[in-house]
């Protein structure tokens, strides 16, 4: 049997998807950043964005800066990973013409090409300290010179810095300057792991079922039950980024209208179970395997409490105050009319 997934997105009955920019969510942990970051966009002020690679932090940024005062003016991205500091310090400052052997022309770096803008320096954490500390003195005095420059030059940016570290633990071993996450951590925002947010899961997997399926000429419209529980219940360890590529690939691979087990990887389609987090505690445990069991059911039964109540073995008063308890209310009336799902 197939199951079209219409109950989870309002885009599928006509209304917008609930986003922030290009992210998209509607999880209790998204409303939350979502709601943070519209009261921060419109004040000018440095925000750093926290959270693991692939969870989205750049159009995050990208979303701040598009709904503040700054939206007219640039916005530039630039990543301080795994580059030597000689690069780093000429893409983010520039040089003089001369400035040395091969500078045969003046370059400004992604200061100068932010101004009026915004500026996101992403990966932050892995700013050589040398960097840091002219970082530090090129915020505190708005102003900065050109490598084999003698003039100070004054910019008008607005930053936002991003990372995937533990800034105060690096601060704690010595490998970040205190002074400068003073600076930088004005806002913080973080962005939750997509382990954090299975809510979102089927939503983003729909999101990107459309987006793939256009862009390759595919006529492949939904997910079986079973690939819907396999997405769900994995772990993401590559975040929303690896749900995206998986979707690509399921796509690619679909012969059908349907994606099916057959079309995931195997560590996704497999018999493996979800991973716990290391000190998770026994209570979150059995709560998140209790929620688990029965959003799974309740998808095979599509949504119909007296069917899953009858498959668990359960009388369906109880299952009804388990649903409650587990936040799962609402489910079997997102589920009380499906259809299939318009051509893309």
């Amino acid at each position: 049997m197939e199951y079209d997934g219409t109950h989870q997105t309002t885009e599928n009955r006509g209304g917008p998807l609930p986003r922030f920019g290009q992210l998209i969510g509607s999880s209790p942990a998204m409303t939350e950043v979502f709601a943070l970051a519209r009261k921060v966009a419109p004040c000018d002020v440095t925000a750093l964005i926290t959270g693991e690679t692939g969870t989205g932090k750049e159009l995050l940024a990208r979303a701040i800066h598009d709904r503040s005062l700054r939206a007219s003016g640039p916005f530039v991205a630039f990543s301080c990973a795994n580059l030597p500091d000689t690069l780093i310090d000429d893409e983010l400052f520039g040089h003089e013409k001369g400035a040395f052997t091969v500078a045969d022309a003046l370059r400004r770096g992604r200061f100068e090409a932010a101004d009026g803008g915004t500026l996101l320096l992403d990966e932050i954490g892995d700013l050589p300290p040398a960097l840091q500390v002219r970082l530090l003195r090129v915020l505190q005095e708005r102003t900065f010179q050109r490598l084999g420059g003698s003039s100070a030059i004054s910019v008008d940016i607005r930053l936002i810095c991003a990372t995937h570290r533990d800034l105060a633990a690096m601060v704690r071993q010595g490998a970040f300057r205190q002074d400068l996450l003073y600076r930088l951590d004005v806002i913080e925002l973080r962005m939750p792991a997509l382990r954090d947010r299975r809510d979102d899961i089927e939503l983003l997997a729909q999101h990107f079922l459309r987006r793939f399926a256009s862009r390759f000429e595919r006529c492949v419209l939904r997910f079986s039950r079973d690939a819907i529980c396999a997405l769900t219940e994995y772990s993401w360890p590559g975040n929303v980024r690896e749900l995206e590529n998986v979707v690509q690939r399921a796509i690619a691979l679909a012969e059908s209208l349907t994606v099916g087990l057959e079309h995931l990887p195997e560590g996704i389609a497999g018999p493996a179970q979800p991973r716990l987090e290391t000190g998770t505690d026994y209570d979150t445990a059995v709560r998140e395997f209790k929620r688990r069991l029965i959003l799974r059911t309740l998808r095979q039964c599509h949504g119909s409490k007296a069917e899953a109540a009858r498959s668990l073995h359960m009388a369906r008063p109880y299952l009804h105050r388990l649903i409650a308890s587990l936040d799962l209310e609402g489910f079997e009336a997102e589920h009380h009319e499906q259809k299939p799902l318009s051509a893309v």
